[in-house]
């Protein structure tokens, strides 16, 4: 009798053991499908905010015009977009580590909802200045760039980054084309309207879609509530091992290749000739060579490299590139230089940030994001100066005899210096 007592006892536990194995792989399965739905709905708001943002950026200057603003006034405009963009990123940074990233994303896309609504109803020039200042909190990609950090491994990450280039091209393509299309059959207003409108369809996604706090559990560290807005906070992640070398060549690498961008609206009407069709089908090859090599090229990269290797690369791409540049003579060498510099672009971006993210703490991972965020905006605010100066001063080719100097320094720097970074690769 004990002897069949036990062996059914023995089945039991079997039985039970063999039930909590199965409820154990039903959660993992769950628990991954949620994370690809919120990565996925990451994405999705990526894509739409950046779909409306370059969607007013084609319709700005025909919008400014219309108010009786000039070249100057246009400038400070847009210095104006640049700086609250430059001073908003650390600060939304923090705020997604210390709210959560669903917190965040709302935040972003109400911002938009009100950045446009401000838009639609500018009927003056001071109203048109006044729609900029929601821009200080409008960073749905820094947002999306927080949600996949949250929810990928250190040797997942580099790859999952490198896909929100897709939504970037994605975003170009559609944006620049719609506000065109629209502003030209229906007014200059109704891109406005259907920006505004987007914003908020966008408010909703974040609001019923995104969880209370995307990062697990097990990762969430529990931090002191500080300030917000603490500049010691924010400077205070510059210290980590390998941060500030890191962020340096992110800041420098492209700049010169940034401020030729800036320019490059003069650049096509004077140098090379361009009528505004022309320069619309540009923005257009940019935006399909962007979603060409994130999402073929960077991917299959990070898979098989270490990113101190994709590091260097993608610094020895860009003096590569200012090579190119010093040499340019027609629009046809643009669109040959494009593809490298398209590359070194995505290349440098995504794996900063994904060495950045990963030398900080998991509390920490938003407000590197954020201060990662913020040198495009750096480079939108002083470039339309700086700019300016090299071209009137020295001509198309100064930009890339600048852009094949720095990076010369900086690849010797990186081979030289002994930076600690993860060598992981993508699995």
């Amino acid at each position: 009798m004990s002897t069949m007592n036990a062996k059914a006892s023995s089945g039991g536990e079997e039985e039970a053991l063999g039930m909590r194995s199965d409820t154990l792989g039903e959660s993992v399965c769950s628990g991954e499908g949620k994370r690809r739905q919120m990565i996925l709905v990451a994405y999705l708001i990526a894509t739409l905010e950046l779909t409306f943002l370059f969607m007013q950026m084609g319709v700005m200057p025909y919008l400014a015009k219309s108010l009786g603003l000039d070249l100057v006034g246009f400038g400070y405009l847009q210095t104006t977009f640049g700086i609250l963009q430059l001073v908003g990123g650390p600060i939304f940074g923090r705020f997604a580590d210390q709210f959560g990233t669903r917190a965040a994303l709302i935040l972003s896309c109400a911002s938009g909802s009100a950045f446009f609504l401000l838009m639609s109803i500018s009927t003056n020039i001071p109203l048109l200045f006044l729609s900029r200042l929601p821009a200080v909190f409008m960073h749905g990609l820094p947002g999306a760039q927080k949600v996949i950090t949250d929810l990928t491994t250190p040797s997942q990450r580099a790859d999952a980054l490198g896909k929100l280039g897709l939504c970037f091209g994605i975003g170009i393509i559609i944006g620049s084309a719609l506000g065109g299309v629209l502003s030209t059959k229906f007014g200059i207003f109704v891109p406005t309207y259907i920006g505004l409108v987007g914003n908020l369809i966008n408010t909703t996604i974040a609001m019923v879609w995104m969880p209370l706090q995307a990062k697990p559990k097990s990762d969430h560290c529990v931090t002191e509530h500080s300030n917000v807005f603490s500049i010691r906070e924010i400077l205070r992640l510059m210290k980590f091992p390998g941060v500030m070398e890191v962020f340096i060549v992110k800041a420098f690498a492209g700049l010169p290749a940034g401020l030729f961008l800036i320019m490059f609206s003069v650049i096509s009407m004077d140098f090379f000739g361009l009528e505004a069709v022309g320069s619309g089908y540009l923005m257009s090859y940019f935006g399909v060579l962007q979603m060409v090599v994130q999402g073929l090229v960077v991917g299959k990269l990070t898979n098989h490299c270490t990113e101190r290797t994709l590091l260097r690369l993608s610094v020895f791409v860009f003096a590569g590139v200012g090579l190119g540049m010093s040499l340019m003579r027609t629009v046809w060498h643009y669109c040959i230089i494009a593809v490298p510099l398209v590359f070194a672009f995505s290349m440098l971006g995504t794996i900063t940030d994904s060495i950045l993210t990963k030398a900080v703490p998991s509390s920490d991972t938003g407000t590197m994001l954020g201060i990662c965020a913020s040198v495009q905006p750096l480079t939108r605010t002083v470039g339309p100066t700086i700019g300016g100066v090299l071209y009137k001063q020295f001509g198309v080719s100064s930009f890339g005899y600048l852009q094949l100097i720095v990076n010369i320094g900086l690849f010797v720097y990186l081979l030289k210096s002994k930076i600690p970074l993860r060598e992981m690769k993508s699995k």
